[in-house]
């Protein structure tokens, strides 16, 4: 073993203060080798696919602080994700590791910065699917009339298929998020077109207003308040509007499985973003602005706010009831695309992670025929199932449906805001300490654009705390991001491998694996 202290040398490794890394020979890395696939269009649909189950579910939870509320808030969610896209462009080909957020903040801020970084994105990429397979749940449960208390069964159904498909290869799992993504964007212009004649943004997206006890109301004509509850509605809804691009992150994990992370990486980003952008503007509009005078049927951004199906209660109001199953059906492709594709960035994200000892170095191995790393995915699909069981049974049953899901949502969205924030800092500080490296792609936005997702990411942390509803899933996932810290402090820093990662960070760039 190599211990390396604050201000030596040993070989040609840089100093590093109070880490010790691992002698591993070359069968340590042919047990954890990834197989190259993927290209633009591939790099596309992984980002786009993850994403686009926000714009069927999540999202509408935002509207109860007002349509105009959730408008404003899409619109500073989306600059912080413009802001990290760039970053991202420009860092990714500069550092084309699997680690990602980890490798970056690796480089830019030592150990410490990477496992900090790296473990936040960890609980966003486990979580992030428990919410999704909890939509998909409820989408089904509304379509078969199955009881609410069969949605488990629905959930372990769910992970058992994508996670085997997720097992049998590289290039099955990128054939799979092409299709679906083009699935789900499909489903949603169906929608989009078929909801323009029943749109009526002042009478139903405008119904929101506010009870003499301070609670949100229904104004059965519409006409209220673009911000009933003035501009702190706006940053309430922060934390909902993420889910319109949250993952979109996730194409630097296939940066070891893609054929030419330095051309394709940033094209990839980009044109995901410009998707997103288009598609969360129309679904914010046509899904909120869509009602029906019939009692059964939905009512704009009230009803919608509360819904654990937002996209099939507007396809009930548009075609009724028993079509509405069957485009709802259908819808679930959405859902099942985010599924799919972030099932795939939590296994190369704990991969990562494990490859260089900060987890534990058995989940990073690979499977010896497909060379996807099978147990860094059985780690977090266990995860995240269970904490889905937790959730389900401490909120109770007569809490369930939009608190499970906002709950779950809140927990993904704590770790995702830090790893953005941290993000954010690992670009501005790369630009500073190693101005050299190679950077096929430069961000256009530079450092302001990274500020702006600092500060936006922050913020949004903040007001998730202010949310009594979610606060205690909130402060449970801290309680978790902290045992994660402690068990690097005692024992995962003694136990780092010169990963490629950790290899281009300790040369200050020069070499690799």
């Amino acid at each position: 073993m190599h211990r390396i202290r604050k201000g030596r040398f040993i070989g040609d490794q840089q100093s590093v203060g109070g880490i010790t890394y691992q002698d591993v020979g070359k069968e340590y890395f042919e047990k954890r080798s990834l197989r190259r696939y993927a290209r633009v269009w591939s790099l596309w649909a992984l980002g786009v696919g993850a994403v686009i189950s926000g714009q069927y579910s999540g999202w509408n939870f935002g509207l109860a602080s007002g349509f105009g509320a959730m408008l404003i808030a899409l619109f500073i969610i989306a600059s912080m994700y413009w802001g990290l896209i760039y970053s991202l462009a420009e860092m990714s080909p500069a550092l084309p590791h699997t680690g990602a957020a980890y490798s970056f903040a690796r480089s830019a801020m030592g150990p410490w910065g990477g496992m900090v970084t790296g473990l936040a994105e960890s609980i966003e990429y486990v979580l992030t699917p428990a919410v999704i397979v909890f939509f998909i749940g409820s989408y089904l449960t509304a379509i078969f009339e199955t009881p609410p208390g069969m949605q488990p069964l629905w959930w372990a159904g769910s992970y058992a298929m994508f996670l085997f498909l997720n097992l049998r290869g590289v290039e099955l799992s990128f054939k799979v998020s092409v299709i679906v993504t083009f699935g789900a964007l499909a489903i949603l212009a169906i929608y989009w077109i078929s909801a323009l004649p029943y749109f009526d943004l002042y009478r139903w997206a405008l119904n929101i207003g506010v009870g003499a006890d301070g609670s949100v109301v229904e104004l059965p004509a519409g006409g209220g308040s673009w911000l009933p509850f003035g501009f702190k509605g706006a940053l309430a809804a922060l934390p909902f509007a993420v889910w319109l691009f949250l993952a979109i992150e996730q194409l630097p994990l296939a940066a070891e499985e893609s054929d030419d992370p330095k051309r394709d990486m940033p094209k990839g980003l980009i044109y995901g973003m410009a998707t997103l952008m288009i598609s969360a503007l129309l679904i914010t509009f046509l899904n909120a602005g869509v009602g029906s005078v019939d009692a059964d049927k939905m009512h704009g951004s009230f009803s919608l706010a509360r819904s654990g199906e937002p996209l099939l209660d507007g396809f009930r109001v548009i075609y009724g009831t028993g079509t509405a199953k069957l485009l709802a059906f259908l819808a679930v492709i959405g859902l099942i695309a985010s599924f799919h594709t972030i099932i795939y960035a939590y296994g190369r994200q704990i991969y990562s992670l494990s490859r260089a000892g900060y987890y534990l170095p058995f989940m990073s191995l690979t499977h010896g025929r497909h060379k996807v790393p099978h147990q860094a995915l059985y780690t977090g699909t266990v995860m995240g199932f269970v904490t889905m069981l937790v959730v389900w049974y401490v909120v109770g049953e007569h809490n369930r449906g939009a608190v499970i899901g906002g709950t779950l949502l809140n927990m993904a969205v704590f770790g995702a805001m830090i790893s953005y924030a941290m993000q954010g800092l690992s670009f501005i500080l790369l630009r500073r300490n190693l101005p050299d490296i190679e950077r096929p792609y430069r961000s256009p936005v530079g450092v302001p654009g990274a500020v702006v997702t600092v500060v936006v990411a922050l913020v949004t942390l903040y007001y998730q705390l202010q949310d009594p509803v979610y606060r205690v899933g909130v402060y449970a996932t801290a309680v978790w991001y902290v045992a994660g810290l402690l068990y690097f402090a005692v024992i995962g820093r003694h136990r780092l491998v010169l990963s490629p990662e950790e290899e281009f960070a300790m040369s200050g760039g020069k070499k690799a694996h």
